[in-house]
């Protein structure tokens, strides 16, 4: 049998996932972070992007992380995040829809800086929520 560590990933709304896991790799400030057993202890941000474990035994999960923290220890790997959500949950044809309407905005323009921003984030949690859907897929091949 392979070897695990204890991985919490928890958000606002409450804890996601708490169990022993072979390999969580996360999408960390300066790039793809993987995460073995006996890892060195970390702290990092992790930006929004897919979050994959490999459970003990083998079976994987992704899912979309909109940003948030991730520690290292000895026994145990922590992922706090800002909101989270299991892949299976993730609405493709929303998604598309509000990629969409982010980037008329974008096109569109406004005077007001903060339009642009907001749309610009929109886009970019939705370019996000996408690469996580495209992970699901590959992974069910």
């Amino acid at each position: 049998m392979a070897m695990s560590v204890h991985c919490d990933i928890v958000s606002a709304e409450g804890e996601i996932f708490s169990g022993l896991v072979e390999l969580l790799v996360a999408p960390a400030a300066q790039g793809e972070i993987g995460i073995l057993p006996n890892h060195a202890p970390l702290l990092t941000t992790i930006d929004a992007g897919p979050i994959k474990i490999v459970r003990q035994g083998g079976t994987e999960e992704v899912m979309y992380v909109s940003g948030g923290f991730l520690e290292v220890q000895p026994d145990t790997i922590t992922v706090l995040a800002d909101t989270i959500t299991r892949g299976e949950e993730l609405d493709e044809a929303a998604i598309e829809k509000a990629r969409e309407q982010a980037k008329k905005a974008l096109l569109e323009g406004s005077p007001d800086d903060t339009d642009y921003e907001m749309a610009a984030a929109r886009l970019a949690e939705a370019m996000a929520q996408l690469r996580v859907l495209s992970q699901i897929r590959k992974y069910k091949k």
